[in-house]
């Protein structure tokens, strides 16, 4: 069995962290900007868990450990967020949204 090159999971990572950064920057919908910060998320757990298999370490496994359990808190904060402004504003796009404003 092979392992699979650092530089290899760490341009995996980096494609993943830009195809979710261009998603937060283009998408309009909530909930598809919530998933695009998923997927940077899963970005920085890959390097995490990249390095400190390459060094062999644990640290990186136990930080990855406590991101996804971040993730998942900033996706239940985040999808209650949602409903609650579609059930006052009936929208889930950015650009319809104009809570914060005065």
């Amino acid at each position: 069995m092979t392992a699979i090159p650092l530089g290899h999971l760490l341009g995996l990572a980096a494609i993943l962290f830009t195809m979710g950064l261009v998603g937060v920057l283009t998408r309009r919908n909530l909930l598809l900007i919530l998933m695009s910060i998923e997927v940077m998320l899963n970005a920085v757990n890959l390097t995490f868990v990249a390095f400190s298999r390459y060094n062999g370490w644990t640290e990186g496994h136990v930080l990855a450990f406590f991101l996804i359990a971040i993730a998942a808190a900033e996706a239940a904060v985040g999808l209650a967020l949602v409903l609650s402004v579609f059930r006052l504003k009936n929208a889930t796009y950015v650009d319809e949204l104009r809570l914060l404003k005065r």
